[in-house]
């Protein structure tokens, strides 16, 4: 999740990424994304089981901002909102 291009970033996990996102916007999320306003999906990865995704999780919050800027920019390099293609 973020804000704004290279703005402030959210990692997370869940099992179920529409209606976490959905959570993030409501701000029934996290404190983190209520607090600065993190209501844009601009990268999601699917990993093959929960603990891997935690494992993921925790590797990237250990990133620098700009390591998780390029991560993003690969995929999404105009930081679009990605929510509308979950479909």
């Amino acid at each position: 999740m973020a804000d704004r291009y290279r703005g402030a970033i959210y990692v997370g996990i869940t099992t179920h990424l529409a209606a976490r996102v959905q959570q993030h916007r409501s701000g029934d999320g996290s404190d983190f994304c209520r607090r600065y306003g993190l209501d844009r999906l601009v990268w999601a990865d699917r990993a093959g089981s929960v603990l891997d995704g935690i494992a993921q999780e925790k590797r990237l919050k250990r990133w620098r901002r700009e390591w998780k800027f390029a991560l993003i920019e690969q995929g999404n390099p105009e930081w679009i909102d990605l929510f509308d293609l979950l479909g």
